[in-house]
């Protein structure tokens, strides 16, 4: 294998050997630290055009992409506080020019760009924030037809957020007032240019949604450049009047000024006085009805006038008084009839009435003690008649079953039988006697009469004759 330096010494390029003691080694941190410096020195204030690739925001709120072009790229860093202030979003492939410092991260001993300040190249950076929010929000859903909120077609009071001494409430109020005299506009003063702005805008917002005072709140302001509307076209803003459960009209700028709260508003009106009209466009339309009906209703009448004295100047006086006394006796003859029937309405209402009094002095008799104790006593005595009778018919039925008992007694009685010639035969034990063979010879026997008694003693019994 050749000598390196032998190859060299051929070309005529000789370097002569430095000598050990006057070598310099440099530290790897050393040397990169001091090639930071020069760096850092001599490119403190640079502007770096190019575009944006590798974009990749840090929790910590640092943000890391490269700038490149079609010759090299150069890694850039813009910190938390630069990144803030930025008034649109970074994104790949988009050309934008970089102001800052060139610096070496010394933990890799790579060169970057320490930007300060960002802006695209071509449309301004508030243009980009304005389609960059715009193509989110509208992805969100926010500019949706189907959540938008109608109009009431009749407001009776109209919340404003705008700048209490401009133009703009002047003008609203004055169209306001011409088209709708019975109208109540609430103002709430608001910053309408400045940072400051959007949160006011959203606080009236959430301050009219609270009080349930109004309608539908307008938010207003006049024309301006494009800085003089961002804070129209704040997401703050966007989010507020998407969140209103009022409907929200954005009249904001000129007729040819688009806002981000144009497109999420209820309503976008051209101009503060084309909100007003709009709001009281209903009520207008009415009033205007009614001088076209209120017109129309004076030509009838005066025609009507003109032809009744037309006819009047042709009527003759016999005529006219003819028909005169016809009405007049009409208007008498239906005065009787009324009377006829005031008299039997009377008559009814005064029989009423008097049905009605005696009925309460009924009412008030059952409640008189006295009438009370006298009814009490008709009701004993009553009573006591029932009472009467129904024990004196109670005897009577007694002493009904009592005789028919006592008859039936009687009939059963042995002693009725004895009554009619018959007798009963006891022998000396108190037995009754059926037959004649029962009877002992010699024996005692005891007769029963129906009053009296006969003792005789048997001598003989015979058979009764045979009657075959």
């Amino acid at each position: 294998m050749p000598n390196p330096e032998e190859s060299l010494s051929q070309l005529g390029l000789v370097f002569p050997e430095a000598p050990a003691s006057h070598r310099r080694v440099w530290r790897v941190g050393q040397l990169v630290g001091e090639v930071r410096n020069h760096i850092e020195r001599e490119y403190a204030d640079v502007w770096v055009e190019g575009e944006v690739s590798n974009y990749r925001p840090a929790p910590s709120g640092h943000v890391y992409f490269t700038l490149k072009d079609g010759d090299a790229q150069l890694p850039v860093v813009l910190f938390r506080r630069q990144a803030m202030l930025l008034r649109f979003r970074l994104e790949d492939g988009l050309q934008i020019l970089v102001r800052g410092r060139v610096s070496v991260y010394e933990q890799r001993g790579q060169m970057q760009l320490v930007a300060e300040f960002v802006e695209p190249v071509g449309a301004g950076s508030l243009q980009i924030a304005f389609e960059q929010l715009k193509a989110r929000l509208h992805k969100e859903g926010l500019f949706a037809a189907d959540r938008k909120q109608p109009l009431p077609a009749f407001p009776h009071c109209i919340g404003i957020i705008t700048s209490p001494t401009g133009a703009v409430i002047r003008d609203f109020l004055n169209v306001a007032g011409r088209r709708h005299l019975t109208l109540h506009v609430q103002l709430y003063p608001s910053a309408v240019q400045g940072e400051a702005a959007a949160l006011e805008i959203a606080a009236g917002i959430a301050f009219f949604n609270q009080a349930r005072t109004v309608d539908v709140i307008v938010v207003a302001r006049g024309g301006g450049s494009l800085e003089d509307l961002a804070p129209f076209n704040s997401e703050l803003l966007a989010r507020a009047i998407s969140n209103s459960q009022l409907p929200v009209v954005s009249a904001v700028g000129h007729e040819t000024d688009f806002t981000i709260a144009d497109f999420v508003a209820d309503l976008r009106a051209p101009t503060p006085s084309a909100a007003a009209e709009l709001l009281t466009e209903a009520q207008h339309k009415v009033e205007e009805r009614l001088e076209q009906l209120h017109r129309r209703l004076s030509h009838a009448c005066r025609y009507l006038l003109m032809r009744a004295q037309e006819r009047f100047a042709r009527l003759s006086a016999p005529a006219a008084f003819a028909r005169m006394r016809n009405a007049l006796a009409r208007r008498q003859q239906r005065v009787d009839e009324l009377q006829y029937q005031l008299d039997a309405a009377w008559h009814r209402q005064s029989r009423s009435m008097t049905e009605r009094l005696q009925k309460l002095e009924a009412r008030l008799l059952r409640q008189d003690v006295s009438h009370l104790m006298r009814t009490v006593r008709e009701r004993l005595a009553a009573l006591d008649g029932r009472m009467g009778r129904a024990q004196e018919s109670l005897l009577q039925r007694g002493r009904a079953r009592h005789a028919s008992a006592e008859g039936r007694l009687q009939t059963l009685s042995p002693l009725a039988v004895l009554n009619r010639g018959y007798a009963l035969v006891f022998d000396e034990a108190g037995v009754l006697v059926r037959e004649a063979t029962a009877a002992p010879d010699g024996g005692l026997i005891t007769t029963r009469f129906a009053h009296s008694t006969l003792t005789s003693r048997v001598l003989e019994r015979k058979s009764p004759p045979n009657k075959s």
